[in-house]
């Protein structure tokens, strides 16, 4: 067994061959982290002394970030103790992750590729999560995918995904083409550390590409129902998409976002829009940075395509966000959906 110690002088144990961030989570020290397999960079830190050795691939990190001592703590092992340049998430309280049957309560097209898919759990197995963590499906044959949650926490305790078709993908061909109301499945979560903090008083802003959209639609309903003093000053959501039809979703029109009116803007942004369309186009992270927003009060939650995520938190720090007030979940293909 090593030692580990973290930036603010918390320390846990790693046995050999264990990844840095599962021997975290295992003695309740939560560490940002989101696909778990080296695919994403949520989990990234600098070590800072001693030795690790990649327990598979970590595709997440370019070449310039490894040779600068990043690696990813979900693939990544101790060799030696070790020190991390990274925190854990405090007295956050994460619910345990469980796997439950469910079954799937309806299906709906949301736009040409993009299908609602709503699933309940045994009224005596409810699912606690919080909003913007996801679920792993399993399919048959223990074919497996993550998705985002679509809702907030909900009396009737449903639970909304949003999932993009994939051309040949085993589980698009489920939902797409065979999936029907009652199939009996199993779900694992919640998952990920995609969630609100930190944003009472702040100007909240959203970043969000194709179904990137959806933990960030479950954390603004979860925030519909706060406390007027846990609000943020503002709430900006940026959603970028190709066409208009790709942007399925009015977060102005949902009447479960009524007490988020006067803060709420929303700002639709195509890059492959064609001569009709009269709003902004291009990158979501361009449209963010042309309204001169103040980024010193800004809390920043980036969801979708890894690019975009990369490009945003590295061009925002630039101009000022601090590094902690970026937060991210980035969508990685697992080859299949």
């Amino acid at each position: 067994m090593y030692t580990v110690t973290i930036a603010n002088g918390k320390t846990f144990k790693a046995a050999e061959g264990e990844s840095l961030l599962d021997a975290a989570l295992r003695q309740h020290l939560t560490l940002d982290y989101s696909c778990r397999t080296g695919r994403c960079s949520t989990c990234r830190s600098r070590v800072t002394a001693g030795l690790t050795a990649a327990l598979q691939d970590e595709t997440g990190l370019s070449t310039a970030e490894q040779a600068d001592g990043f690696v990813l703590t979900c693939v990544r092992g101790a060799c030696s103790d070790v020190s991390l340049d990274i925190e854990d998430l405090g007295d956050i309280s994460l619910p345990d992750p469980k796997t439950v049957p469910c079954r799937i309560q309806s299906l709906d097209k949301l736009s040409h590729d993009v299908m609602r898919v709503v699933l309940r759990t045994p009224p005596s197995s409810p699912l606690a999560f919080l909003p913007g963590q996801y679920i792993d499906v399993i399919g048959a044959e223990g074919l497996r995918r993550s998705y985002s949650i679509a809702n907030a926490p909900r009396n009737d305790q449903l639970i909304e995904l949003h999932i993009r078709e994939v051309p040949e993908g085993q589980m698009s061909q489920y939902w797409f083409r065979d999936a029907k109301a009652n199939d009996l499945l199993r779900l694992r979560g919640p998952l990920g550390t995609f969630f609100l903090r930190g944003h009472a008083g702040r100007d909240l802003v959203f970043l969000a590409t194709g179904t990137g959209i959806a933990p960030v639609k479950a954390m603004l309903e979860g925030l519909a129902l706060n406390e007027a003093s846990t609000q943020p000053r503002s709430i900006s959501v940026y959603w970028g998409g190709r066409q208009p039809a790709d942007l399925y979703w009015r977060p102005e029109e949902d009447t479960r976002l009524e007490a988020l009116r006067p803060r709420l803007r929303f700002i639709p942004v195509l890059s492959r829009a064609d001569a009709d369309w009269t709003g902004n186009c291009g990158h979501v992270q361009a449209a963010l940075l042309a309204d001169g927003l103040d980024l010193q009060e800004a809390r920043v939650y980036a969801c979708g395509s890894d690019a975009m995520i990369r490009d945003a938190q590295n061009q925002l720090c630039s101009l000022g966000l601090a590094p902690r007030s970026f937060h991210s979940d980035a969508f990685v293909s697992s080859g299949e959906a």
